[in-house]
């Protein structure tokens, strides 16, 4: 019997998370599988007050993870895509991404609707600078305040009146069966988070050759492999991590598949757009060509501005 111990974050969406590619493991195997959450508390978790850009960006909610990856106590490590730097550490890989959940980003109020319905001066909490960058650039008259905590922490407290409005991604919210909270914001208006919405796995190369990465393979969903390659090639050409306000997404038009990123100030002031289009029937490396393609476009904009 084939055991496979899967490192997760211990938030209540990263364990549902680790439980999703837990059942997707065992539904691609013809034999039983024995699997094991192993939950760990990172850095990021433990940061209740402080912004990510300020304690070491990207990989705070990583990092003991994939440490636990590398020293052979888990087999698997598996995230949010977003959080993971564009670098993984050596001698990993990332093997498998779940199919995508949808990737807009939510707006939550008891008070209206809509970024636009906002009060002038209201109270929006966000630890996201790409949230507060494109939401300053559309809204520079509200205020912005660190907000940190999982969903339900962040849920409470917009309960209690610590704040006017808040935003989530609609991928944690539909899979903590949250579904009917808040308003989707059109991708027009707040372009997700690199990788927002997808789960990937990391594994240990040498771990590949077995029954494990052929599993590992036959979960990973196709047009998620495009996505997950043209949107952290973009992340990785402009090094992104948290300090920077970066956006990216591919989506598909009729024709084409579409790669929109984007790069803004921190206060919103100034903002670059940029976006190829890739053919349906393009391969792999094209969507990865795509990524550095826009990735370095917005950084020429941005230097030249």
């Amino acid at each position: 019997m084939l055991k496979v111990r899967i490192g997760t974050r211990s938030s209540p969406l990263a364990v549902l998370q680790a439980e999703k590619v837990a059942n997707s493991l065992k539904g691609a195997s013809k034999e039983t599988i024995q699997t094991e959450i192993v939950p760990y508390t990172t850095r990021g978790d433990q940061l209740l007050t402080e912004r990510l850009s300020e304690a070491g960006g990207k990989g705070l909610f990583t990092r003991e993870i994939d440490q636990a990856v590398s020293d052979g106590r888990v087999d698997i490590g598996v995230h949010s895509l977003k959080d993971m730097p564009s670098d993984i550490p050596d001698g990993q890989v990332l093997m498998a991404v779940l199919e995508r959940e949808d990737a807009r980003d939510v707006f939550l109020s008891k008070h209206c609707d809509s970024i636009k319905e906002l009060p002038k001066g209201a109270v929006l909490g966000t630890a996201s600078l790409r949230r507060e960058a494109q939401l300053l650039s559309a809204r520079p008259d509200l205020k912005v305040v660190t907000f940190r905590g999982n969903v339900q922490t962040r849920l409470r407290k917009l309960e209690a009146g610590e704040v006017d409005a808040t935003i989530l991604a609609k991928a944690g919210l539909n899979r903590l069966s949250m579904t009917d909270l808040g308003n989707p914001i059109p991708l027009q208006e707040m372009l997700p988070a690199c990788g927002q919405g997808i789960i990937g796995v990391t594994v240990i190369r040498k771990n590949l050759a077995g029954s494990l990465g052929k599993l590992l393979s036959a979960i990973s969903e196709p047009e998620t492999v495009l996505a997950a390659s043209a949107e952290r090639s973009l992340l990785k050409e402009l090094d992104g991590d948290c300090r920077t306000p970066i956006a990216g997404h591919l989506f598909k038009e009729t024709s084409d598949w579409v790669l929109r990123g984007k790069l803004l100030e921190k206060n919103g002031h100034k903002k670059w757009v940029s976006e190829v289009r890739i053919p349906l029937n393009a391969n792999l490396s094209a969507f990865e060509e795509a990524g550095v393609s826009v990735g370095l476009d917005l950084k020429s904009k941005a230097s030249s501005t």
